[in-house]
Formats: structure tokens, C-alpha cells, sequence
């Protein structure tokens, strides 16, 4: 059913209905703004184009006759026939609500609305479900507004060729009006509604992935500290990855433009690519690479973010349509940046997290060798739960890093290149060596991907919580990243040497700086989305599912712990 408000005043029964179904997916849907579209959306979608595309009329009920009985003897078999109408907006003051009836038959002053559903008839007694009976229970008492008399509705099961009717009894109609009442409450509310617990709605349910049920309730039920092999019976709700993924322009003096639903990358008069604007989860502009208003108006309406780095790959920004428009997790962001023990207490997570992972990458490559350089991280992060100030925490976090790269160049596969690589340390800025360049654009990329993913949550990336506001500094996307740095970049920088994918030659020096040349940025571009593609089994709810995933599921939680939703952000750490 697609229903159309006539006033804003007026609840749209749609909404009605999705509050009976779940009122997380109310809440998030109606007053957050969220949206996902799947199989069944899609499906529902196109079944209803036809409708909206021709709406109809509900003609006037005939007029009571006073006549005896035999004065209808006149009257045709074909005026017996009961009329069917398609897609009538309805509306009514009184009631509160709007609809648009997909098609009811009339037979005199008597009206049925039915409504057609994709599944098979439940075998529940009622062989129907309350939001189906509640959805025609309301157009039962649109249609009587209109005049009409309307005692039952029939829900038709595509999947079971079988009609059902439904008896509009009066505990029906008291039970819908309050339906109605409380969505109209719930449609004021800013705290998320509880999620359902293990119930069969959230499987196929489009915004699952958003709402993170079990993930979610495993969150609320964990002990203090993570367990070890991470939480049972937490069902993935969402696709293990995406099917869309990033597009790179890198040549200079490029520019991206649009025919039709695909995006075209020229040259001059030479055509060097081009890629399905559905098939695109981003656009990564590197350099000096133009794009036609057309392709930025089109990328926009998709919600596909167009990311700008400059030719050394330094991150400069993105643009992006309007998006989400919830202002309520930006709001708790920024009251909770006011609060000093929250930003402790979020920053110790985030360190824990990091030195976690860099211990382990260690214990993973050094087994033997690296173990007086583990033992010490260790002993660090004993002291990070009681770390009394963030000047504190970052200590022991420039102690860990040091510790760790101070034996980075030792996981470098030694194929007689080793010396040449030339790392002995951590720098930046300018990045003084191959490793150093690789691993200083290797964060340049997740510090977009931890941006689009905060922005995807309505959070805003430059206010941090651990590394504090600071102008042209996206804070709250280096807090994110900073779990993910040896799990994703370090590893891929690995993976980009240990699998001769560049060697130093596709490196340039100039003065002190060590430049990559587009072959080298090329391969380290695929050894980072190999990895972002990587399926793995998620450290915390043990599901399949992709390290982009993954990070778009932390910003998530992130958001819900700033909103209250789980009692504490946890950070991913491998086992």
C-alpha cells in the first residue's frame, strides 16, 4: 500500500501500520529518517507503480431507496455486479489518518477493501497478522467516513493464491484507534525504541542492518569485558558485503562525466573507464580530475559521496547530498564531547583497542622474536583502563606505537629488498621512505572511509571525543580509524610488499620526501580494497562479513552508545 498525507496534521497509515510491525522500524524510518532498500522493498516497489501512476475515484454510495422490494425489480445483472475501484487517497480529520486503498469492491452502500500480500496465509488462528488486520481495520473506518458500509476487508496471499477475509469486529476497531493514538506519540519520541528480541520480522527486514538487533540486545547483556570468543547466537541481518565499491579516478587532468545511469571517465577525447552509478558505493577524486555538475547532481540524489584527495593523496573532503537529516545522535555527540569521564571512558576503548591489534599483529608475524617487544605492550595497556586523563592515554599510545613500529620493518618479507625499503620508524609529513609513504596514504584512505560511515550516521566527523576539535581535522573519524589502522592499512601495506604487488622502484625521492608514483599508488590501492574486502569472521558477534562492513557497524554503535542504546562502545580487536 502506498499511502499519500493531504495534510500534515495527518498520519500517513503506512506509518501506522510499520508502528504495529515494530516500533524501532517506526522510529527509525519516521523519526530519524532512515531508509534501505532490498529485495522485498524493490519488489513492493515496482508493485505498486501502476497504481501511482492511475488514481482513482471513490464514487458517492447510492442513496437509500425507500421503495418496496418489488421496486427493485428493474435494476440489471450487471448493476449487481460489484464495482472495483484502484488506488483512492482517503483522508480523515476525525480518525487522524491518510491512506491510498490499493483497490476495494462496492456493491451498493456496501464497500470491501482488500489488500494484496507477496507471502503465504499464516498459520496462526487468525490466519492473518495484526498489521495486515489493523491496515484494513483503519481503511474499514476511512470508508465508512465516506458513507459507506464496511463490516470486513480480505487480505489476498499471492504466495497462497488464497483470500482471507477479516471480520471488523469491535475489539479490531478499539485496538486500531489506539494503534493510531500511540503512533502519533511515538512519532514525537527521540529515544530509540527497544529492538525485538530473536524474532523472525527482522530477517528480510531492510533497515536490519541499520537497527542492529542482536548485535544490539549482546551489547546490553555483555560482562564488562569482551568475551574471548566473542557473543552467540547474534544472527547477521545484513549482506556480508556490499555489491557497490569504490571508484579511483588518479589521472590527471581527467574528468568524470554521465550518460544515462553511468558514469563515463575521459580524457580529452579519449574514453579511459566508466562504471554503473549503482555499482559505485564512492567516487575517490585523486588530484587534479574534474567532474560535470550532471554526474555531481546524480551522485548526490544517490547518496553516493564524492571523496576528494589531493594528488599526494592527502584528504581534503567530500561532497555529498543532504543524506540523513537527524539531528538527535549530533546532538548527543556534542553533549557528549562536554563530558570529560564520557571522553575518557570512549577514549580508553579506542586506545585499548589499537594497541590490542598492534600487539597481536606482532605476535602473529614474530611468534618467537617479537616477544620481549609484545610483553612490554602488554604491561602498556594494563595501564589504559586507568588512564585519568586523555594527556595520559595518548602517552601510552605513542609508547605502544613506538614499541611497535620499532619492529614494523622485521614483518617485511626478506626477499633481498629489505634494506631498501629503508624503515626504521614511524614519520610523516614528509614521509621519508617506501613503507612510510604507503602506510601515510593507506590512512588518508580509511580516515574517508571511517568519515563517510560517521556522516552516513548523521554524526559529524570533526568533533571528537579522544583526539579533540581541531580545524580541518576530521577528530571523530581519527577516533574511529585508529582500532582499524594495523587491521586494515598495516596489513595491507604488508600484503602490498610481502606479495611483491610494488617494489621500490614505483617510489620517487624528492629532497627528503618519498613520493609514490602512480604505479605503486595503483597496486596499494588494490592491496587496500582487497582487504576492505576481505570476508572474516567479526571478532565480537561471529558472522561473516567485510572489514567495510565492519566499520560501518562501529559507526553505527558509536551512535547508538552516544545515544544511550548500548551501555558501552567496544572496539573491535582481532583474536
Amino acid at each position: 500500500m502506498s499511502d499519500g498525507s493531504a495534510d500534515s496534521d495527518l498520519l500517513p497509515l503506512r506509518m501506522v501500520v510499520e508502528f504495529v510491525y515494530c516500533p524501532r522500524l517506526f522510529h527509525l524510518m519516521h523519526v530519524e529518517g532512515r531508509w534501505a532498500d532490498n529485495t522485498y522493498t524493490l519488489e513492493g516497489t515496482e508493485a505498486h507503480r501502476r497504481l501511482d501512476r492511475a488514481p482513482g475515484a471513490l464514487p458517492p454510495p447510492p442513496p437509500q431507496s425507500d421503495e418496496p422490494e418489488g421496486g427493485e425489480k428493474d435494476r440489471t445483472e450487471e448493476d449487481e455486479r460489484p464495482q472495483v475501484v484502484r488506488s483512492v487517497a482517503l483522508d480523515s480529520v476525525r480518525l487522524g489518518i491518510s491512506a491510498r486503498l490499493d483497490l476495494m469492491s462496492l456493491e451498493g452502500d456496501r464497500a470491501v477493501p482488500v489488500e494484496t500480500k507477496r507471502g503465504r496465509v499464516p498459520s496462526n488462528p487468525e490466519r492473518s497478522w495484526e498489521p495486515e488486520r489493523v491496515q484494513l481495520m483503519a481503511q474499514g473506518l476511512l470508508l465508512r467516513e465516506q458513507g459507506y458500509t464496511c463490516d470486513h476487508g480480505v487480505i489476498y496471499y499471492a504466495g497462497s493464491r488464497r483470500r482471507v477475509e477479516i471480520p471488523f469486529t469491535p475489539e479490531l476497531e478499539a485496538r486500531t484507534l489506539r494503534y493510531i493514538e500511540a503512533a502519533r506519540g511515538a512519532s514525537r519520541r527521540r529515544t530509540l525504541p527497544d529492538p525485538l528480541e530473536d524474532s523472525p520480522k527482522c530477517i528480510g527486514c531492510s533497515l536490519a542492518g541499520i537497527c542492529l538487533p542482536d548485535e544490539t540486545l549482546a551489547l546490553r547483556i555483555a560482562p564488562p569485558d569482551p568475551p574471548e570468543h566473542g557473543f552467540e547466537a547474534v544472527r547477521r541481518l545484513y549482506p556480508a558485503r556490499d555489491d557497490a565499491v569504490p571508484l579511483y579516478v588518479q589521472e590527471q587532468g581527467s574528468r568524470v562525466g554521465k550518460s544515462g545511469g553511468t558514469l563515463v571517465v575521459r580524457k580529452g577525447d579519449e574514453k579511459l573507464g566508466e562504471a554503473k552509478i549503482k555499482d559505485v558505493s564512492q567516487l575517490v577524486l585523486c588530484g587534479r580530475v574534474s567532474i560535470s555538475p550532471q554526474a555531481m547532481h546524480v551522485l548526490c540524489e544517490a547518496s553516493v559521496p564524492i571523496v576528494l584527495l589531493s594528488r599526494g593523496h592527502w584528504f581534503y573532503g567530500l561532497v555529498r547530498g543532504m543524506g540523513l537529516r537527524n539531528a538527535y545522535d549530533r546532538a548527543a555527540q556534542f553533549e557528549t564531547a562536554r563530558q570529560p569521564e564520557k571522553c575518557l571512558e570512549f577514549a580508553r576503548a579506542v586506545v585499548l583497542a589499537k594497541g590490542t591489534n598492534q600487539r597481536r599483529l606482532l605476535v602473529r608475524h614474530l611468534p618467537d622474536r617479537g616477544r620481549p617487544t609484545t610483553t612490554e605492550i602488554s604491561t602498556l595497556l594494563k595501564k589504559v583502563p586507568h588512564a585519568t586523563d586523555l594527556d595520559e592515554l595518548l602517552g601510552l599510545e605513542g609508547a605502544i606505537a613506538s614499541k611497535y613500529f620499532g619492529r614494523f620493518a622485521e614483518l617485511l618479507k626478506d626477499g633481498g629488498m629489505v634494506g631498501e625499503w629503508g624503515f626504521d620508524r614511524r614519520n610523516r609529513r614528509p614521509p621519508t621512505d617506501p613503507v612510510n609513504a604507503m602506510l601515510s596514504f593507506g590512512y588518508a584512505l580509511l580516515v574517508k572511509e571511517c568519515t563517510v560511515a560517521l556522516l552516513s550516521e548523521g554524526l559529524d566527523p570533526w568533533w571528537g571525543l579522544y583526539h579533540q576539535p581541531r580545524h580541518g581535522r576530521p577528530a571523530l573519524a581519527l577516533d574511529l580509524m585508529e582500532e582499524f589502522r594495523p587491521l586494515i592499512v598495516d596489513s595491507a601495506v604488508l600484503s602490498a610488499v610481502n606479495n611483491q604487488m610494488v617494489s621500490p622502484k614505483d617510489f620517487i625521492r624528492s629532497g627528503e620526501a618519498c613520493l609514490m608514483e602512480a604505479k605503486a599508488r595503483k597496486a596499494f590501492i588494490r592491496a587496500y580494497e582487497i582487504r576492505m574486502d576481505q570476508l572474516l569472521t567479526h571478532p565480537l558477534f561471529g558472522y561473516r562479513c567485510s572489514w567495510r562492513s565492519i566499520i560501518r557497524v562501529q559507526a553505527r554503535l558509536l551512535a547508538r552508545w552516544l545515544r544511550g542504546d548500548v551501555p558501552a562502545y567496544r572496539g573491535v580487536t582481532t583474536r
